[in-house]
C-alpha cells in the first residue's frame, strides 16, 4: 500500500487508549514504500513492550547469541542507517556484533495521550529522539503505529499484535 493508504486506513481506525497497550507487542512493517521499511525485521527487531505510563521499551530484538533484550534508541543513527547501501543484509551481520552497546533495563521512552490528526490517541514518546508512535486500534490483539519522526519525509507505519 501507499503511504496514503496507509494513513487513510489509520484514520478510520479507533484511536487506541493507554488500557489498550499495556503488556509485550509482536512487530512487523506494513510495506509503503518508506526508506525504513525491512529496516526493523533486518535489525532483528521483535515489537515493544509496555509496562506502564512511564516504562515503555520501543525496541525489543531477539538478537542471534544473545536472545531477547531490550535497546536503547538513544544512540542508533536511524537516518544514517536508514540510507547505507545493502543496509537489510549489512544490519543481519552487524547488529549482533554492536546491538550489546544498545543493551537496556530502564524503559527508554513513556505513554501519553496526545491530539493527532483531530483525535486523542495513545502514543508512545521517546525519552530521547523526536519521534512518536502513535496508536490506532484495529482489533482487540492489534494495533497500527504511524511513526512520527521530526524531519521524516513520510510516516513509517507498522502493526503491533499482542504477544
Amino acid at each position: 500500500m501507499t503511504v496514503g493508504e496507509a494513513a487513510s486506513w489509520f484514520d478510520r481506525l479507533p484511536p487506541a487508549t493507554l488500557d489498550d497497550l499495556t503488556g509485550s507487542w509482536a512487530g512487523a512493517d506494513v510495506t509503503c514504500d518508506h526508506p525504513m521499511d525491512g529496516l526493523l525485521r533486518a535489525s532483528y527487531w521483535r515489537g515493544k513492550r509496555f509496562d506502564g505510563p512511564d516504562a515503555a521499551f520501543p525496541l525489543i530484538h531477539d538478537l542471534p547469541f544473545w536472545g531477547k533484550r531490550a535497546l536503547n534508541p538513544r544512540f542508533m543513527p536511524i537516518r544514517l542507517i536508514t540510507a547505507l547501501p545493502a543496509r537489510d543484509r549489512l544490519l543481519r551481520w552487524v547488529m549482533p556484533c554492536v546491538a550489546p552497546v544498545f543493551f537496556t533495563t530502564r524503559p527508554k521512552a513513556r505513554l501519553r495521550m496526545i491530539r493527532f490528526r483531530g483525535r486523542l490517541h495513545a502514543a508512545m514518546c521517546y525519552d530521547d529522539k523526536p519521534i512518536h508512535d502513535v496508536f490506532a486500534r484495529i482489533d482487540a490483539a492489534s494495533l497500527l503505529g504511524w511513526m512520527d519522526f521530526k524531519g521524516a519525509p513520510a510516516p513509517y507505519f507498522f502493526r503491533l499484535t499482542r504477544a
